[in-house]
């Protein structure tokens, strides 16, 4: 697969929606996620993410304003144990919960289906970090209808065991902007990951279009250690 660079990935798409990204640091000393949220209604554009224990979740910047929280306002990022889930939706909280109960990432996703928002069909996007003994691993998975039939449910996961030092696979949910919106295709996309946890971050939230962007998270995590660092950027303040 051919290597992108993020930012031509972001500048080239006006609406990529929400999106993941999971891989490993140049220096192989750090496993990197990101998350981000888009917006092109007043109710999703008026979101921030905040700081909820050793994750994060979204919150309504005007609560005056906030008409609808349904399928707004979750709990992108939880962490397990040695395990790290990112998610675009509520079904972090299925996954957390079914593999706290031993469960597997798959397992939990296939009790969940993409959003029922007709006409959209937004896919479900989720990955999980495992951190265990100097060791990482991550996973990805994308729930979306069967373009744009709701009866029927395609669901893909990839794992990716010993990732390569500054590797990593950025999904998200719309191939550009649209109505309906026209769900993500094929694999995760291939794309490079930097050291500098600054730099990744100021990367991302620049190449991100003006208009839609509403919230970023970046968060480097010490393979070795399990310590992290992690930075918050919101449109909103």
């Amino acid at each position: 697969m051919q290597k992108r660079l993020l930012e031509e990935e972001l500048r080239g798409n006006a609406y990529p929606g929400r999106g993941i990204v999971l891989g490993k640091s140049a220096n192989g000393k750090y496993a990197v996620a990101a998350y981000f949220i888009m917006g092109r209604s007043e109710n999703s554009r008026n979101r921030i993410f905040v700081e909820d224990g050793e994750g994060i979740r979204t919150q309504a910047f005007d609560e005056s304003k906030l008409t609808d929280p349904a399928l707004i306002i979750y709990a992108p990022v939880r962490v397990l144990g040695n395990k790290t889930i990112v998610t675009n939706g509520d079904q972090t909280d299925t996954i957390y919960e079914m593999m706290d109960r031993q469960q597997t990432f798959e397992q939990a996703l296939r009790t969940r289906e993409f959003e029922p928002d007709a006409p959209n069909y937004t896919p479900r996007i989720s990955g999980i970090m495992h951190i265990s003994q100097d060791s990482y691993h991550y996973a990805m998975s994308i729930l979306k209808s069967n373009h744009g039939n709701p009866d029927s449910c395609q669901r893909f996961t990839y794992a990716y065991s010993n990732p390569a030092a500054g590797e990593g696979h950025f999904i998200h949910t719309y191939m550009g902007d649209g109505n309906p919106l026209p769900s993500y295709e094929g694999e995760p996309k291939l794309v490079e990951i930097p050291d500098d946890m600054e730099a990744f971050t100021d990367l991302l939230w620049n190449s991100l279009n003006e208009e839609n962007k509403v919230s970023l998270f970046v968060r480097y995590i010490n393979i070795a250690t399990g310590e992290y660092t992690s930075k918050i950027v919101n449109k909103n303040k």
